[in-house]
């Protein structure tokens, strides 16, 4: 915190100075006209006179001294991006940035399903996970930040006479929206997508409707996405 209470210091400088806007020559003036009549005016305009390019010097030094500052800022803002809770998130300094997209399997091919109970997936397939709000090994996301998230599911599957395809989005357990199709043949898609609201620690995951199934394989036919548009 040593670089922002140089800054504080120096902000309360320059705001000391602003409401002393008298110029050298109306300080020079004022001390001619309140000193008495003599040597000493001369001895002080030229003490004054020999102070000013000290003056300059300061100003110069504090010059310098503010462009150290911003390069400090922007550097603690990089250290500290994808962080919450840190020292320097009070002060604004960083703006979240989230963005992930998964799909489904990491390897191979092949379908998800049918099960007996609702089942969540795993999309462990990580195409891009700025922010690491994503877990690839649970298939959560959690809101790092309140803010306004965008999310879309896309599903791919193989047409069969019992089982279609269906997926739910579910936010905190509540369903919010589904991608669902079903036909007896040949290949079949669904998606849907969605603007939510989140708090900080609100989850968001798919799941697979019971009795459905989903494909995937290198081609990434069932995929899970979202970003934050921006923060509350």
């Amino acid at each position: 915190m040593e670089p922002f209470l140089s800054l504080l210091l120096l902000i309360c400088s320059v705001s000391a100075a602003q409401l002393n806007p008298e110029s050298d020559s109306e300080i020079t003036a004022h001390l001619l006209q309140t000193e008495p009549k003599g040597e000493e005016p001369a001895r002080t305009l030229n003490n004054l006179q020999s102070c000013t390019p000290d003056i300059h010097a300061v100003l110069r030094e504090m010059s310098a001294t503010l462009a150290v500052l911003k390069y400090e800022i922007r550097d603690l803002q990089r250290e500290n991006e994808g962080k919450t809770g840190e020292g320097l998130m009070f002060f604004s300094l960083t703006v979240k940035k989230v963005a992930f997209s998964a799909s489904l399997l990491a390897s191979g091919s092949g379908h998800t399903g049918p099960f007996d109970t609702h089942t969540t997936l795993v999309f462990k397939y990580v195409l891009t996970n700025i922010g690491n709000a994503y877990n690839p090994d649970t298939g959560f996301f959690i809101a790092p930040v309140r803010g306004v998230y965008h999310f879309e599911i896309k599903s791919g599957a193989y047409g069969h006479p019992s089982h279609g395809s269906a997926t739910v989005l579910v936010k905190n357990d509540q369903n919010v929206f589904a991608a669902w199709e079903h036909q007896t043949s040949g290949t079949m898609s669904s998606s849907n997508g969605v603007i939510l609201l989140l708090e900080v620690g609100d989850v968001v995951f798919v799941r697979l409707w019971h009795h459905t199934r989903v494909y995937d394989n290198e081609h990434n036919h069932s995929t899970f996405s979202g970003h934050l548009i921006f923060t509350m």
